[in-house]
């Protein structure tokens, strides 16, 4: 299995509105560190798991539509406890939509550090 990673950031508020969460019921800001995974069981005629660009591309766009936002106020994230994994869900779902047709991926897996003791992550199985 093959596998390239690319790193990001972003910068959003969010509230945690229910007692579980203690302090962190109140808005307060985050920063996120995404790293995002594409496998792959073989590499592809160019001898690659696919473009760093494109990579680099495609989470950066997806985190575009969450940077400087209040997360409360997302339209995607309405109703929703904008836990870290909750958060790295929402961006593996929407890197696996802008995937190019036959990319031939086996897995994506989004890792969002929230400081360098704590980190959540998902690993989505995109199929043969």
């Amino acid at each position: 299995m093959f596998r390239v990673s690319v790193d990001d950031h972003v910068m959003i508020a969010h509230s945690l509105p229910d007692e579980f969460f203690g302090p962190a019921q109140q808005l307060h800001g985050a920063t996120l560190a995404i790293t995002a995974t594409f496998e792959r069981e073989g590499l592809d005629e160019h001898g690659v798991v696919m473009d760093i660009g494109v990579a680099m591309s495609l989470l950066g766009g997806v985190l575009d539509g969450l940077r400087y936002r209040n997360l409360d106020e997302h339209p995607d994230l309405s109703g929703k406890i904008t836990t870290t994994e909750v958060v790295c869900q929402y961006v593996a779902e929407q890197v696996v939509q802008g995937l190019p047709g036959h990319h031939g991926l086996r897995a994506l897996e989004i890792a969002a550090d929230e400081h360098p003791r704590a980190r959540a992550s998902v690993r989505l199985e995109l199929g043969p």
